[in-house]
């Protein structure tokens, strides 16, 4: 398990000051993922790799169905 108390979490621009958002960290050689309502809740890990598709993706006008195709 990564100790994650050094992490930097990050928000996106776009969520301003809600709290109904995903914060974001990296750290080594991965991509950390919270809901920001629950800091000391469970934390979703990604590769780089992994996390960089996901993110081409969504910047895309790429459909899920296609995806899956």
């Amino acid at each position: 398990m990564t100790d994650m108390s050094s992490a930097q979490w990050f928000k996106s621009s776009h969520s301003m000051s809600a709290q109904t958002c995903v914060e974001v960290a990296a750290m080594g050689q991965g991509i950390f993922v919270r809901d920001s309502k629950d800091p000391a809740g469970p934390v979703l890990s990604f590769s780089c790799r992994s996390w960089q598709e996901f993110a081409d993706c969504a910047n895309s006008e790429t459909s899920v169905s296609a995806l899956s195709a």
